[in-house]
């Protein structure tokens, strides 16, 4: 199907009043027509050679060489998306972007690593532009009783940056969540979910690695968490299932980690720059698992230590075995 059929599609699977489920099989955001799922999950499968062109790496790593400052954060992203084939392979002329930081709470500037760092966001959405995206925003929702989503934007940076960049900022509208139908799920089998994440394009999730008192660790499969609604009520005994079942309806097409500062302590929301650790670091994969495995080794961890990047793991959602994959690090 072509992009219009796939939108005549989703106007005749979403269906406005409660309750109402659609259909979803989230790769890069956009919808699949029941006829092409076999055909799009063999495809989308992180293990598949295909994902990996020859002589791109799986996963991308830069590093910038300035000790115990932030170096350069716009040339760290620039590098790491570059080494796994850059932006174009992702993004055509003409798509429709959403990109997806964590943007939890208004109460501190992106120095206390709380948010996404605002110039890999700006520098990403410029690359998504160049690439001759039709358009590009950028959403996420604020934690409850983490203040507004419209302070949040404002505080952490992330707006002027996008903005600058020639992106849209959109502050996400109750009136856009729809009941999704999570066909892999194991614990759950619907939620609510952001009804544009689901229709875009292109997806690029772009979080920043944090404690967690939930979950010990969130990264990219945990950032998902900011396009459902009733976020309270998905914390339960049962969490981290949770969150690998919404990681297999959406899977972003690309997952930038901005691990440029990390949150080591009192995560998720912080408060002091004594729990922020500078690591001058950038991730990117195609595949959210692995580029999340690559991240908890900034805390002297692995994938399979963090439970719902582990169930992930094992439900075929991506790798986190970062031995079976080529991995390019560069400094920057």
């Amino acid at each position: 199907m072509d992009k219009i059929d796939r939108r005549k599609f989703l106007k005749r699977a979403f269906v406005l009043g409660a309750g109402t489920l659609f259909m979803s099989q989230g790769c890069t955001g956009k919808q699949q027509d029941s006829r092409i799922t076999d055909q799009e999950s063999a495809r989308n499968n992180a293990d598949s050679e295909e994902k990996q062109p020859a002589g791109d790496a799986y996963l991308g790593v830069a590093k910038g060489s300035g000790p115990g400052i932030t170096s350069d954060p716009s040339g760290i992203t620039r590098k790491a998306i570059d080494a796994i084939g850059g932006i174009s392979r992702f993004v055509k002329r003409g798509d429709d972007v959403i990109i997806k930081p964590n943007i939890c709470t208004d109460y501190y500037s992106y120095e206390y690593a709380a948010t996404t760092n605002p110039f890999v966001v700006g520098t990403i959405v410029s690359l998504c532009l160049e690439a001759g995206a039709k358009r590009v925003r950028v959403m996420d929702s604020t934690m409850r009783g983490s203040g507004s989503s419209e302070k949040a934007y404002k505080i952490s940076g992330i707006k002027d940056a996008v903005e600058k960049a020639g992106g849209i900022m959109e502050i996400m509208s109750p009136m856009k969540f729809r009941e999704a139908r999570i066909p892999e799920g194991s614990v759950i089998k619907s939620w609510p979910v952001y009804r544009d994440i689901l229709e875009a394009d292109v997806v690029i999730n772009v979080p920043i690695p944090k404690d967690h008192p939930a979950t010990e660790l969130t990264v990219g499969c945990k950032n998902l968490m900011g396009v459902i609604l009733n976020q309270g009520k998905f914390h339960d005994s049962v969490l981290s299932r949770r969150i690998a079942d919404l990681a297999s309806l959406v899977r972003p097409a690309l997952t930038v980690v901005d691990a440029v500062r990390i949150l080591i302590h009192n995560g998720p929301t912080g408060g002091s720059l004594s729990d922020v650790k500078i690591t001058n670091t950038v991730i990117a994969s195609h595949d959210m698992i692995a580029a999340d495995s690559y991240a908890t080794s900034l805390f002297s961890l692995t994938g399979n230590d963090i439970l719902h990047i582990k169930h992930a793991g094992e439900m075929g959602l991506g790798l986190t075995d970062l031995s079976r994959v080529s991995i390019k690090e560069i400094t920057v």
